[in-house]
């Protein structure tokens, strides 16, 4: 799961200048991940991330530096004509779109994941292994019963 993107303003739409930033990004870093500073998600990602020693070029769509003329907004609205999904985090490894936390985690265990990062010549920390589950908000864990 990802978490929804807030609405975008109705008069807020892609525009070249953010289709621009997201090509030139996902092809200057090996990693990338747009997010939301506030996302439970993306706290996940940055988890997971941190856990294998992936480094990593974050994009914090509603920080200070992308307020500015709505910046951040207009980068997500392209991100959604871009991928056809407008959730968030969006993880990019190569340029390529692996998706959301969850679609994340399951490259991760099916091993996709690492021969993509080996690919770009990113390495992870191979002694580590992580039940991705457990990187997930507690809201989604089980409950135990009494």
């Amino acid at each position: 799961n990802t978490a929804p993107a807030p609405a975008a303003p109705a008069d807020v739409s892609p525009d070249f200048g953010a289709s621009r930033f997201i090509a030139d990004t996902i092809k200057e870093h090996p990693v990338v991940m747009f997010a939301l500073e506030w996302c439970e998600f993306c706290w996940s990602v940055r988890k997971f991330f941190r856990a294998l020693g992936i480094e990593y070029h974050s994009v914090d769509l509603d920080s200070v530096d992308f307020q500015p003329d709505n910046r951040g907004v207009r980068i997500r609205a392209a991100l959604k004509q871009r991928l056809g999904a407008g959730t968030i985090p969006q993880v990019f490894v190569g340029g390529e779109s692996i998706g959301g936390c969850t679609d994340l985690f399951a490259a991760y265990r099916d091993g996709s994941l690492q021969r993509r990062l080996a690919d770009v010549g990113v390495r992870l920390d191979g002694a580590t292994v992580l039940d991705t589950s457990r990187l997930l908000p507690q809201w989604m864990h089980p409950r135990k019963s009494a």
